[in-house]
């Protein structure tokens, strides 16, 4: 092969591989999203909204799609590693494990509104 095919193989390996890592990278983003939602529904549904379109169980319970509106999402992995506390007496103190954490946030981001067009 001569040097300027050589080059294209390799211009070509690289862009696949490329390709290739980033199906793979949103994957394992789909899976963790997918961790979150069940550890949402497993601890937060009794209360939250914790889809893209579902109603809240308790009136003053934000749907989680709106947290990311409210505070920047990474925000959230302080409070959810120390224990979640409200100045409300119905809801539980919640305290997450690291991997349970990225998940969570990763389905906060996944399920995000988009800012409405003004």
């Amino acid at each position: 092969m001569t040097v300027t095919r050589l080059k294209i193989f390799g211009l070509v390996a690289a862009t696949v591989l490329t390709g290739l890592s980033a199906g793979v990278a949103r994957a394992q983003e789909k899976d963790l999203a997918a961790e979150g939602r069940a550890l949402a529904l497993q601890h937060c549904a009794r209360c939250h909204a914790v889809d893209r379109s579902d109603v809240s169980k308790l009136p003053i319970a934000p749907p989680f799609r709106t947290f990311a509106a409210k505070w920047p999402v990474e925000s959230l992995e302080e409070a959810l590693a120390e224990g979640i506390v409200t100045g409300h007496p119905d809801m539980p103190v919640f305290q997450f494990e690291p991997e349970q954490i990225a998940a969570l946030l990763e389905h906060l981001t996944e399920i995000a509104e988009k800012p409405k067009p003004q």
